[in-house]
């Protein structure tokens, strides 16, 4: 995937089972950090090209999603592989930081 995808609780399985690295940024629009990363994760996206899955979750439309993955402070962001949260970071992340982070994933 080469842009952002907007994920959720029905995709999410669908998106999981693919075997790629998936960043995901747990986010809502009305927090001002979250929408300072948009931007970030777009870069991301397209530098990852279709090695990775980059997706955005907003936590007031799954609720249940944040839940799941113990999400208390947005933004927050995973890296899961194969169902695996391998890192997990809170707060704006930094480009450098999240491509490192997935080739760490086998990006």
């Amino acid at each position: 995937m080469s842009e952002v995808i907007h994920l959720t609780t029905g995709a999410f399985q669908k998106v999981m089972a693919q075997g790629s690295p998936v960043l995901i940024d747990f986010w809502a629009p009305w927090c001002g950090p979250c929408r300072m990363q948009g931007p970030i994760l777009d870069e991301v996206a397209k530098g990852t090209g279709d090695s990775a899955i980059v997706a955005k979750v907003n936590v007031d439309e799954e609720p249940s999603l944040a839940s799941q993955f113990g999400v208390q402070s947005i933004p927050t962001l995973l890296i899961i592989k194969e169902g695996q949260i391998l890192n997990r970071m809170v707060g704006v992340q930094s480009a450098q930081v999240l491509t490192s982070a997935l080739q760490k994933a086998g990006v």
